[in-house]
């Protein structure tokens, strides 16, 4: 179904080429996932099936593409539309019409089908992807997931024959996840579409790949079935890890078959407890007046210990109410990963905290201050927050013009915007235009900015959206350390697996309301929505990470 003669990109001005190499088949109906480092090139391949590259994006194609038997040099976008569907990692650049239902019928109107027939896929796309209740709501009024079902549930009425989707579930909630997914396999089971994706959370999607495309930099691309590719992969799921961790052959790539082959693991463990971030109180920063969350003070300490706090906050977005009567604080040191289902209120609560959203009842302070209250300029320098869309805070011309006004907006010394960039993501070139990065890159970017005011609170929404998993290590490490240093942080995420790696404490929303509140452990145990792989695999005993397991079965080796 799609075929690559020797394809390679070389975009101008670009030290070296996007994509090299590229020789391989994709069979028709198989669901390919396309893995690897970001900046290696995943985005740029499967602009090249859609024709995007580079009839749009520029650049220089080299070597042929063909998909159904047509010439992706030859034939522009618009006439790959009936064949090919594109959803890429922004789901508002997708986006052409007002309201969700209008939406999911733009695509079949710009082809003429009949209106009884797309009536009828309208209906049963607004099922497939639980959005019946939003039918009638107006796009930019969706929360991110929402968003990027809407962008999914456009691509799928039109029925392509080749569906290509750029980090399709990163903005969804666990169970909007594998609502997808499952869409995603009936398509390619029942109907034997074919479906190219790339993906960073492979501990949601590698299980249901046919084949798995590797690239990595500097290497020739790779592909062949899952287990054998995740077996040398430098970038691999939480329950991969496990498995080389422990020896087993073949790797599973389920937690299903991994519990299958843990009974050994568990009897090593036996008696072994684990350690980390996540199970330990925070500590206080050296020479700092404030006390930990969790330790014992008196009223007035807890007060002056507290970085934010939000009292019976209510907030309304529009007609809707976005949180309701919600108590919370916030301490220095602490981690509080906050979680839920997509249109829980979470990114309204971080938008609140920053003074986006005045509360319709109830109070909310950040550093004393009340943020809807208070100038941009002195708050800069009590709360940062990180959006979902990056772009949001970028308006430089390049990396460094834009680490260069975040230096002199914060007051600190030139360069210390540059350094956390290279530090979370190194490679990025200091001329390179914001909207040229990667959606990963854009994030990296954004976050060092906000990072360079150093603000005791630290907001973070969805910040491993489009990262793989060694950028999100570097991005717990810093996490770790500005928590140690006494900052608070608090990140909306979908990511479970970061949420048991670095939270002190999880909060679950749901409908406008705190449902969970309590030491990530015990919570995301107690949820299998939220439960890691890790804990899934070694249940009912409270490990949550790999590394965790591996820091055990050193120490008892030692």
């Amino acid at each position: 179904m799609i075929s690559f003669e020797q394809v390679s990109v070389q975009y101008a001005d670009a030290a070296a080429p996007a994509l090299s190499g590229v020789d391989l088949t994709v069979p028709e109906g198989e669901l390919c996932l396309l893995v690897g480092p970001s900046g290696s090139g995943k985005s740029t391949l499967l602009g090249t099936v859609s024709g995007l590259v580079p009839h749009f994006t520029g650049g220089v194609l080299h070597g042929r593409v063909t998909v159904g038997g047509r010439d992706t040099r030859e034939h522009r976008p618009r006439e790959l539309a009936d064949l090919v569907g594109t959803v890429g990692q922004d789901p508002l650049a997708h986006f052409v019409t007002d309201t969700v239902e209008d939406e999911l019928a733009y695509g079949m109107e710009s082809l003429g089908l009949p209106s009884d027939v797309m009536r009828r896929r309208v209906e049963e796309t607004l099922d497939l992807l639980g959005l019946a209740d939003l039918r009638d709501r107006a796009l930019n009024s969706l929360s991110g997931g929402q968003q990027q079902r809407v962008a999914i549930g456009s691509v799928l009425t039109v029925h392509p024959r080749v569906l290509v989707l750029d980090e399709p579930t990163s903005a969804l909630d666990p169970g909007a996840a594998e609502e997808v997914l499952a869409v995603l396999q009936r398509l390619v089971h029942d109907l034997g579409t074919t479906v190219l994706m790339a993906e960073h959370r492979l501990e949601r999607v590698v299980q249901y790949a046919d084949q798995v495309l590797l690239l990595t930099p500097g290497a020739p691309p790779v592909l062949g079935e899952p287990a054998e590719v995740m077996a040398h992969s430098p970038v691999h799921p939480p329950v991969v890890g496990l498995g080389r961790l422990a020896g087993w052959h073949p790797l599973p790539l389920s937690v299903r078959d991994a519990r299958r082959k843990a009974a050994g693991l568990r009897t090593r463990l036996d008696g072994l407890h684990p350690s980390g971030p996540a199970l330990t109180t925070p500590t206080a920063p050296a020479g700092s007046t404030t006390a930990p969350a969790g330790s014992t003070t008196t009223a007035a300490d807890s007060a002056a210990a507290l970085i934010a706090t939000a009292e019976r906050l209510a907030v309304r977005r529009g007609p809707v109410p976005a949180l309701r009567g919600l108590d919370l604080t916030l301490h220095p040191g602490e981690i509080t990963a906050l979680m839920g289902r997509n249109g829980a209120g979470k990114s309204t609560l971080l938008g609140t905290l920053v003074g986006l959203h005045a509360p319709a009842a109830g109070s909310v302070r950040v550093g004393g201050l009340t943020p809807h209250r208070t100038r941009p300029a002195e708050l800069i320098r009590r709360v940062g927050l990180v959006p979902q869309d990056p772009r949001d805070l970028l308006y430089g011309e390049s990396v460094d013009a834009e680490c260069a006004a975040a230096d002199g907006d914060a007051g600190t010394a030139p360069g210390t915007c540059r350094a956390l960039v290279e530090r979370l993501l190194p490679g990025i070139a200091d001329s390179a235009h914001p909207r040229d990065l990667s959606e990963g890159q854009r994030l990296t970017l954004a976050l060092a900015v906000v990072l360079a005011a150093r603000p005791p609170l630290l907001l973070l929404d969805e910040p491993t959206r489009g990262l793989d998993y060694a950028a999100k290590a570097r991005l717990v490490e810093i996490l770790r350390t500005l928590a140690a240093e006494g900052h608070a942080v608090l990140l909306a995420t979908h990511d479970v697996e970061l949420a048991a790696e670095l939270a002190h404490r999880t909060v679950i929303l749901a409908e406008g309301e705190i449902v969970a509140d309590g030491p990530t452990p015990e919570v995301v145990v107690s949820s299998p929505a939220f439960a890691p792989q890790v804990a899934k695999i070694l249940a009912p005993s409270p490990w949550l990470t790999v590394h965790q397991v591996e820091r055990a079965l050193d120490g008892s080796a030692g």
